[in-house]
């Protein structure tokens, strides 16, 4: 008879600490907030690229300049994501997440002002500076909410914000863009920005599972019951009282945090192609309309959202009956980025469009369950006070991407014999990125070895230094 698979190795949690209570009703709310707050993210970042040839058209640009800017976006991207994630122990999530959307809806007013390149660049730099940290400060935000064994459905859903955001944004901004021109989207996007700011600033406010346990009085001499809503074969590694900090060398290190970081950068090329080039491809390759393009877009953002409310929720239950996560979510991610990658390099040499729109939709969709994966098995591994800035390095990293492979796109497509090698060489490299990042996924992430590495590492007790007075 085959063994029941055991849950990940956690630290040792006293049996006198008291677990925080779930606020269903709460924690909802702030789920719904932050899914608006990622649609629009993504509705900020896919503006540009559904706006690009009337930018193109209107400033005289070439697909080199074109691809510049749009990869601009991303020079302080990793950084302030890396830079934030290390404040997030220290400042809420409640403050952070209101002066990122107060600053998307500043970064589009430049091109509103003055219509030029220099404007374009320095929107595009401002806003990637406040939306680096947006995904991991708002997943961390999420987890503040929801105990382990109860963070995929909110993760996916928080994920979901990318799918979502190009599902509502790719009809309506190509309609403001049609009818009232390109100015009017990045318009309607900072109005949207800034109201959503005013919101959250009344409404959202820090969850009660980013605080150290709390310890129940000794005259009881009994443990506490943890509360039924927080029970499950997995608990976060306790914040105990002399607890040891993990060093972020050690955790960069672990197999399962470089295969999470790794799952991302491939899901994230195949996001950034998706959102600077695919709609451009779609209208100039497969002379598509700018609405049957725009149907497009939201049918492979339709595919996303789906498999992210389909899988993750199964991670998590499987997580609870005590499925190792490595199989429930390690391999799943790095499988989906591989197979992403295979669709990336048939769909240019497949004759019927049909089939080349299926296969255009599994490159483009299927990645996007490593996204909320990623988090989960990153987390797995880290202790709760440590959560945010691992989160901002592994978004820093993982989101490389984006500076890369709009540039490097734009500069194939002008070198290459025609547009159509250009974007055939384009995805072919997106191909072998992807499908390695999926590899390494695979083989690297196990975090129930590596959470008995660390938390082995966590409970070494410090050194003595001998009484001077004997």
């Amino acid at each position: 008879m085959p063994s029941q698979p055991s849950p990940p190795p956690v630290l040792d949690v006293p049996a006198d600490l008291v677990a925080p209570v779930f606020d269903r009703r709460r924690a909802r709310l702030v789920t719904a907030l932050i899914v608006t707050f990622m649609i629009i993210n993504f509705a900020d970042k896919s503006v540009l690229g559904l706006a690009a040839d009337p930018i193109m058209d209107e400033l005289g640009i070439s697909h080199s300049a074109y691809g510049l800017i749009s990869s601009s976006y991303s020079i302080l991207f990793s950084l302030s994501g890396l830079v934030v994630g290390f404040f997030s122990a220290r400042v809420s999530s409640r403050v952070l997440l209101f002066v990122m959307c107060l600053v998307w809806g500043l970064a589009q007013l430049p091109v509103l002002i003055v219509t030029a390149v220099p404007a374009l660049v320095v929107g595009r730099v401002l806003l990637g500076a406040a939306e680096g940290p947006a995904t991991p400060m708002s997943m961390h935000a999420l987890y503040k909410w929801f105990p382990v064994g109860r963070r995929g459905l909110p993760s996916a859903l928080q994920i979901s914000g990318a799918a979502l955001g190009t599902l509502i944004a790719a009809p309506v901004v190509t309609w403001l863009i049609t009818q009232f021109g390109w100015r009017s989207a990045f318009a309607a996007l900072a109005v949207t920005s800034l109201v959503w700011s005013a919101v959250w600033w009344f409404v959202g406010r820090d969850g009660p599972y980013d605080q150290p346990a709390v310890r129940a009085p000794a005259k009881t001499g009994r443990p506490v019951r943890v509360p039924a809503e927080t029970e499950g074969p997995v608990r976060e590694p306790a914040e105990t009282e002399g607890s040891v900090r993990v060093p972020y060398r050690r955790l960069l290190l672990s197999g399962t945090v470089i295969g999470s970081v790794t799952s991302a950068f491939g899901a994230s090329w195949a996001m950034a192609l998706s959102q600077a080039w695919l709609p451009s491809y779609l209208k100039n390759e497969l002379a598509m309309s700018p609405g049957t393009a725009a149907a497009v877009l939201s049918a492979v953002s339709a595919l996303s959202f789906v498999l992210l409310l389909s899988l993750s929720p199964a991670v998590d239950r499987l997580t609870r009956r005590g499925v190792s996560l490595r199989l429930s979510g390690g391999v799943p991610q790095g499988v989906a980025v591989a197979c992403a990658g295979v669709a990336m390099a048939v769909f240019p040499f497949v004759g019927p469009l049909p089939v080349r729109l299926a296969l255009i939709a599994v490159a483009f969709a299927v990645h996007s369950i490593a996204f909320p994966l990623h988090y989960m098995t990153a987390a797995a591994v880290v202790p709760a006070s440590q959560r945010g800035a691992l989160f901002g390095i592994v978004a820093a990293t993982g989101t490389l991407p984006g500076l890369l492979a709009p540039s490097l796109t734009g500069r194939l497509l002008d070198t290459a014999p025609s547009a159509g090698a250009g974007y055939t060489q384009s995805f072919a490299l997106a191909a072998v990125v992807m499908i390695t990042c999926g590899a390494v996924a695979v083989c690297c992430i196990r975090p129930a070895r590596d959470a008995a590495r660390l938390g082995a590492l966590r409970d070494r007790p410090e050194p003595v230094s001998p009484d001077p007075v004997r």
